[in-house]
């Protein structure tokens, strides 16, 4: 893995990177910044987000970016791999006195040449509608913060809609807006619509309609960050209490649910086909938990400090075909989930994802590829291959950075092991959507292949909570008709939040910076317990389905982690020719996949190799 100058400190900020598909370099001509290109002094402001969206213009140069930094927001041509950035000649550039901007979101389904919707969310809780082609502000919603006064965690248009969008606050509310309708001049009233565990929605009661169309209240503290799935039909919440919530957004109706190890959760992300969830947050971990079989299946460990940022590549995730396959109606659930990317490379991926069918066939071979990037300054990329994925089937390849600690250890006191209930496990989930792997609470957990197999199976799940799983997983697989229009290109896009500054926690201030994975069970976070009135009692979920222990679920190494800025990371997302990320000092890099660089018309410097420091 290339270091440039030879790799003298840890402390060195790297340029390079090499994976199995070859070198990844920054670009630094392609580097996107305040127009001073002056370090931005972040201390107490919002985290640096960016946006792009595709116009699709005449000239091929379509892609457009949008970022903010401090109390401004840019809006530029993006020019990626192809040519230098030009700094000095921003479409848009807007300062806000009195409040800052936090988060934003393209609709890519009306994004033409010659316009765009732009949504904009504040640090005091107003939403702005902006179109920075036109430089018209037509909108502003929450304007005189009658509907919620706490700052906007993230803002997303609703897949498929071209007036519906979703924002959600510090407050734990998230609430449904339409672009056609007014906030009114009054604080909303409400009315309940559904309520479940530790969630409700309302609807605002008026006599003609107005904003919010729905009020959702989520868990216990700030809710960080949401993310639709592919299909547009579920919707993953995280939030400070450290929950991921899983809902079926039409149908107001709760999924599934998965706990951090501990601490708040900051970042959600789906995988290409809306199988697989990552949440990262502040237990330094990314946790990698199943839609079907709403489980947590693994852990990363590789950051140093609370992890900002995931995103799934869904260029490098791969698929390769065991055997010619016959395939029977089983794999349609699968077919419907797929999305559109709009490129061909995506697309191939994407119809080989589709079959991975049912249980009596031999699964191909299957890897996804996610990154995450965090407060430690550190980029780290992860292969989700399929020992973790099919745990139970015969491997076609070996090429997990897998690890699991005690793998053969004991299981802990009080443990038990699941007989009985195994044959309703495969009954209740046989009439669902079938997925290779379904039925992994009653055999051994997955092992990476080098690892030796425990002698038998534990978990450390009651009997009760196992027969509570497999009816949520039994209702298993996203339906059918998807939005055509959901989620046009491979980007995503990820809010994440830095809620407190890590001066409030003077005792555990080493803490952050010298962890380790040993030290996880003992350590308690106080933090979690003052922010948090949860009613859910960590020590009672550790050890569940909610929440296992670190020695029951497989633990992923990453496959490079690499310190890549001098600030804490906050934007990471990939690109079909490049990957991009952002630190708080505002500065916006481009990374050029394998054979990428200078291959396409550009100017000369975009062919000259890059390693220099940021």
């Amino acid at each position: 893995m290339a270091a440039e100058g030879g790799g003298k400190e840890m402390n060195e900020i790297k340029t390079q990177f090499t994976t199995r598909e070859g070198v990844y370099k920054l670009l630094t001509h392609s580097e996107y910044s305040r127009p001073n290109r002056v370090p931005f002094n972040s201390q107490g402001s919002n985290p640096v987000k960016v946006s792009f969206v595709n116009v699709n213009d005449q000239s091929g140069n379509g892609d457009r970016i949008c970022f903010n930094v401090g109390r401004e927001l840019y809006f530029y041509i993006y020019k990626g791999v192809r040519k230098a950035a030009d700094l000095s000649k921003p479409i848009d550039k807007r300062i806000y006195k009195g409040t800052q901007p936090t988060c934003h979101d393209f609709n890519h389904l009306t994004a033409t040449a010659e316009s765009v919707s732009l949504l904009v969310g504040f640090s005091a809780g107003q939403v702005q509608l902006i179109d920075p082609i036109k430089k018209e502000t037509s909108k502003l919603f929450n304007e005189e913060r009658l509907i919620d006064k706490s700052r906007v965690t993230c803002v997303k248009w609703v897949p498929g809609s071209e007036s519906l969008f979703l924002v959600s606050h510090s407050s734990g509310n998230m609430y449904l807006y339409n672009v056609e309708h007014t906030c009114g001049t009054t604080a909303p009233h409400y009315q309940l619509l559904k309520q479940g565990e530790n969630y409700s929605v309302h609807t605002c009661k008026s006599k003609s309609t107005r904003n919010p169309l729905l009020k959702w209240t989520v868990g216990d503290g700030t809710l960080n960050e949401f993310a639709f799935s592919p299909d547009g039909k579920f919707l993953a919440c995280v939030s400070q209490d450290g929950f991921l919530r899983v809902f079926n957004f039409d149908a107001v109706e709760l999924h599934g649910t998965m706990k951090s190890y501990f601490g708040g959760l900051l970042c959600v992300c789906w995988s290409p086909d809306g199988k697989y969830i990552v949440a990262g947050g502040e237990d330094d971990l990314v946790t990698v938990w199943s839609f079907l079989d709403c489980r947590v299946i693994a852990r990363g460990h590789g950051h140093k400090s609370w992890v900002s940022v995931v995103a799934f590549d869904h260029y490098t995730t791969s698929v390769e075909e065991s055997d010619p396959m016959e395939f029977s109606g089983s794999d349609e659930d699968f077919q419907d989930q797929m999305i559109h990317f709009g490129r061909d490379r995506a697309n191939s991926t994407q119809s080989r994802l589709s079959k991975r069918n049912s249980t009596d066939s031999r699964p191909v071979s299957v890897t996804y590829r996610f990154g995450s990037v965090g407060q430690d300054t550190q980029l780290c990329l992860w292969d989700l291959t399929e020992d973790i994925l099919f745990p139970h089937l015969p491997l076609s390849r070996t090429r997990t950075h897998t690890n699991v600690m005690n793998a053969t250890s004991p299981p802990p006191a009080g443990a038990t092991t699941i007989t009985n209930t195994s044959s309703n496990a495969t009954n209740g989930n046989n009439s669902g959507a079938s997925t290779p792997g379904i039925n992994s609470l009653s055999t051994a957990l997955p092992r990476s292949n080098s690892l030796p197999h425990p002698a038998a199976a534990t978990t450390t799940t009651t009997t009760t909570t196992a027969n509570n799983t497999n009816k949520a997983g039994s209702g298993g697989g996203i339906g059918s008709g998807i939005m055509d229009s959901a989620i046009a290109t491979g980007v995503s896009k990820f809010a994440t939040l830095s809620l407190h500054d890590r001066k409030e926690r003077h005792p555990e201030k080493d803490h952050k910076r010298n962890h380790s994975m040993g030290h996880i069970s003992s350590k308690s976070s106080d933090k979690l317990n003052l922010l948090t009135k949860t009613k859910t009692d960590p020590a009672k979920t550790l050890g569940t389905l909610l929440c296992p222990r670190m020695e029951d679920v497989p633990l992923l190494e990453p496959l490079i982690c690499k310190k890549i800025a001098h600030e804490r990371l906050t934007v990471l997302i990939f690109l079909e020719d490049c990957l991009v990320t952002a630190c708080q000092e505002g500065f916006i890099c481009t990374w050029a996949r394998p054979g990428k660089v200078g291959l396409l018309p550009s100017q000369n410097q975009a062919s000259s190799p890059s390693g220099t420091v940021v």
